[in-house]
């Protein structure tokens, strides 16, 4: 009898212990990484992560309620930092001019984009040339934003996240090897250096941009019928990234949107713009985000300003970097 019970307890001793490896296992990496989180100032994922520790189905209750009770500090630290931005930030933000940034040293330029009325994907005169998930959309009308003149510049990146990921080095190349989480990464941080809300363009918002806003002329490419004049792409880059702004600039004055890298999105196939105004990395859902734009690698016919192309969130490459959106 004492060998019985002593065997039960045994093995209830086993079973405890591998609950509590379990909760281990689940609960305290996820704190490790939510405090690493926090310490980099990247306070998103920091919330983000302890919410996930709250949830844990295997944790303790106590558990729970300590990573509870921090993702709540992160947010109203959050909610108070809000309160206390600058207001002539929001009020700059209204002008219809284009405006010229300084972070850390390092000027950018974001274009003024009138909202308007078009219709997104291929032209109806160039259908024999079209891809399936190209085809026209009803008329779409968009708010007006800025966005940048240039893709994000390895200064720009360096500036805001200290390191420099890309492939080919050089301050004024396109930064590239970046994933969509990277860059939602760089934009938060962005937001917190200048006070401002910065965020990746929507399909909508680039192809209308890329086609010339309300100045269109309806070109294949963005700014002209003839790629060369405005892309480095597969059949002039030499296998590598150039310097922006190297190419003519479309009737919006931006420039490389044809060619140099391919550009992420926000969204992927989600033309309600009116949706998406207000969108965020931290409220786009979903596990493949699109890509726009073509590259230095792509032939021609991967560069149309309605090719569209889509990956995972961690995806990089050397031909893939992204262009800013400001909100107003």
């Amino acid at each position: 009898m004492n060998r019985k019970i002593l065997f039960v307890g045994l093995v209830m001793m086993i079973m405890m212990t591998g609950a509590a490896m379990g909760q281990n296992d689940c609960y305290n990496p996820t704190m490790r990484a939510a405090k690493a989180a926090y310490d980099k100032g990247n306070y998103q994922r920091a919330e983000q992560l302890y919410r996930e520790a709250s949830e844990c189905y295997d944790c303790t209750a106590q558990q729970k309620a300590q990573a509870k009770r921090k993702a709540e500090e992160i947010r109203k630290k959050k909610k108070e930092n809000e309160a206390h931005r600058k207001p002539e930030a929001t009020v700059q933000n209204k002008k219809s001019d284009d405006i010229t940034l300084n972070v850390n040293g390092v000027e950018f330029k974001m274009v003024w984009v009138e909202g308007g009325t078009f219709s997104p994907g291929c032209n109806p005169d160039d259908l024999t040339e079209c891809d399936l998930n190209e085809a026209a959309f009803d008329s779409m009308t968009l708010s007006s934003y800025y966005i940048g003149e240039t893709e994000v510049t390895q200064a720009l990146w360096k500036a805001v996240m200290g390191n420099n990921p890309s492939n080919w080095r050089g301050d004024n190349l396109p930064v590239e090897t970046v994933s969509w989480n990277d860059v939602c990464e760089f934009i938060e941080k962005l937001n917190q250096l200048t006070e401002r809300t910065f965020r990746l363009p929507t399909e909508t918002e680039w192809e209308y941009a890329a086609r010339g806003g309300g100045k269109s002329k309806d070109y294949k490419y963005s700014g002209s019928n003839s790629i060369e004049v405005v892309a480095w792409y597969g059949d002039n880059s030499g296998g590598k990234t150039h310097i922006v702004k190297g190419k003519k600039a479309n009737e919006l004055g931006l420039f490389d949107m044809t060619g140099n890298v391919l550009e992420w999105c926000l969204d992927i196939g989600d033309y309600d713009s009116s949706s998406m105004q207000n969108a965020s990395c931290q409220t786009s859902t979903g596990s493949m985000k699109e890509f726009r734009g073509g590259s230095w690698y792509d032939k021609a016919w991967y560069c149309r300003v309605y090719y569209r192309d889509n990956c995972i969130l961690t995806y990089s490459d050397y031909n893939l970097g992204f262009r800013l959106v400001l909100v107003p």
